[in-house]
């Protein structure tokens, strides 16, 4: 009981950083409304975790709906780090094209011989 309790004051802390963030115009609304949907999801299930439970049972699996939540945290997680993998990769070859750009611009350095 005590871990939900505990689980439920951490959602809230971050639901108050979140709403934080939009007031100070840090996050745009489209990432605003994918966090605030993400934590009430996660609030819900906390709340929810003995009819969580029951379910998971129902489904046939063995074990209890808090590890069900564990495992779609963790591919959530993983798909996550795969996007951001995504992004960084299309960030490191927009640098190298802006670079290669600016270098065929500005021409030989001073002390450069050209070939």
């Amino acid at each position: 009981m005590w871990q939900q309790l505990l689980a439920l004051v951490v959602i809230i802390f971050f639901l108050s950083r979140l709403f934080r963030q939009k007031r100070q115009k840090h996050l745009s609304y489209n990432e605003f409304l994918l966090w605030l949907i993400f934590w009430l999801l996660a609030l819900a299930a906390i709340i929810f975790l003995k009819p969580l439970d029951q379910f998971v049972k129902w489904l046939g699996f063995s074990g209890s709906g808090i590890n069900l939540l564990l495992y779609l945290v963790v591919l959530a997680l993983i798909y996550l780090v795969f996007r951001l993998r995504l992004q960084l990769a299309k960030l490191d070859r927009n640098l190298s094209a802006l670079n290669e750009e600016i270098s065929l611009k500005k021409g030989p350095e001073k002390g450069e011989t050209e070939k």
